[in-house]
Formats: C-alpha cells, sequence, structure tokens
C-alpha cells in the first residue's frame, strides 16, 4: 500500500486530487498540507513513499521545497500543476513524473502504477546543486516561520533539532546541517556548528588549539581545531 501525502495551498485543488486518489487501489493518502513548512514537518514526521506537491506555491514552492528535502529520506516526488513551463525544471530535478491540472484519471494511474512498480524509495530525486536556499523553515512556540539567510548567526545541532539562531528569533528546523551547508553560504566550524560569516565579529584563540567565534551580538560559538584554518582563509584572516 504506497502511502501519500498532498501538498497544495488551494484546498479545492487537494480535494479533487482526494477524491481521484480514492479510486486508486493500493494507494492511501495520510495527509494533506497547504504549504511548504507545514509539508515538511509532515514528511519527516509520516515519511510517505509519495508526495503529490503542487509547484506555484506562497513564500516556498514545490520545487525550492524538494530541495529542501534531506536527499537520504527522499519520498517520490510527483509534482502536480496547472503551469506546463515547469515541466522542464522539474524533470531536471528528478521528479517522479509530472502531472498537469486538472489531473487527468487515467493519466493519474499510470503514474501510480509506475510508483508500484519503482524498486526504491529514494530514488527519484538526487541533490539538487544548483538551488540555493533564500530561507529556513522553522518552527518553534506553536508557530512556523520563515528566516531570511541574512538574519540567520548560526545554526547548531542539538537533541531536539537543529536549532536556528537568528539576530531577532530563533527556532528550530526540519533541515540537517549537511543540507543547510549545501545550499547556503553557511560555513562549518565545527561538527555541530555552521555560522554566518557576515556576522563574525572576531575568532578569540583558546590554548587548547581550538578557537571561538564571537559574533557580532556577542555570542560565543565553538571552533574546533579541524574547522580552524579554513575559516581564517575564508575571513582572510591566514
Amino acid at each position: 500500500m504506497l502511502r501519500a501525502i498532498i501538498v497544495d495551498d488551494e484546498q479545492p485543488a487537494r480535494e479533487e486530487l482526494v477524491e481521484l486518489l480514492s479510486e486508486v487501489d493500493d494507494l492511501t493518502v495520510i495527509g494533506e498540507c497547504s504549504n511548504a513548512l507545514e509539508a515538511i514537518q509532515t514528511i519527516h514526521r509520516l515519511q510517505p513513499d509519495v508526495v503529490f506537491l503542487d509547484i506555484q506555491m506562497p513564500k516556498i514552492n514545490g520545487l525550492e521545497m524538494a530541495a529542501m528535502l534531506d536527499p537520504a529520506n527522499m519520498p517520490h516526488i510527483v509534482f502536480v500543476t496547472a503551469y506546463d513551463e515547469y515541466a522542464i525544471k522539474a524533470f531536471e530535478q528528478h521528479a517522479f513524473d509530472y502531472l498537469l491540472k486538472p489531473v487527468d484519471l487515467q493519466r493519474l494511474c499510470k503514474t501510480i502504477s509506475r510508483l508500484k512498480t519503482a524498486k526504491t524509495v529514494n530514488n527519484n530525486l538526487h541533490l539538487i546543486t544548483d538551488t540555493t536556499l533564500k530561507h529556513i523553515p522553522c518552527y518553534g512556540h506553536n508557530r512556523i516561520f520563515l528566516l531570511r539567510l541574512e538574519e540567520v548567526e548560526y545554526l547548531s545541532s542539538e537533541l531536539s533539532g537543529v536549532h536556528v539562531v537568528g539576530m531577532t528569533q530563533s527556532g528550530y528546523t526540519q533541515l540537517t546541517l549537511k543540507i543547510l551547508e549545501e545550499k547556503t553560504s553557511f560555513t562549518r566550524c565545527h561538527r555541530q556548528y555552521l555560522i554566518n560569516l557576515d556576522q563574525v565579529g572576531e575568532i578569540q584563540l583558546l590554548e587548547n588549539g581550538s578557537a571561538e567565534v564571537i559574533t557580532r551580538s556577542g555570542k560565543h560559538i565553538p571552533v574546533s581545531r579541524r574547522y580552524l584554518k579554513p575559516l581564517k582563509e575564508q575571513l582572510g584572516l591566514s
């Protein structure tokens, strides 16, 4: 039984697709999301086999959202949109399939048939190396929000998730440090930390060979010996 999530900012479109998928055997819809922020959390929580993903959505569009997902735990992505000009871009990102609205039932059944015979769940969407994130989706205090990259001072990996520390607000994100390192300009200074070089005030050398970054706002971030030299080089301090 395939487990599916539908992501579309328009409720009528979600309802229409749910109705169509109800006529398909061996597939169940386990979740519906109206935006990318909600969808990222739901995908991490429910681990679906396939995500039917609208492309044109506010804040974070479907292509940007797909780039935020961890390639190691990637569901099949089937883009669903009314705009066929996105087709080439979608397939460049190795989408499993691309459906135009209004979705035709016979065409949908072909997609489901192919999904059932796919050997693995995460073989369809490879790491998108040319996609740079503009925002980080965050959650905290019963809300979800976006932080622009320039607002972020540093990120740290904690038991509860990746902590995104901003200049005026902070939160947690479902994105991994690896994804954030690859898709942003943030620099690794420690196995558990990434920093925004624009927010570095100074580097303080310690007696044990390691160091600390002190941000412009006075926050102290550890720098391990492994990352100290490349960090100094990036800051022009070598």
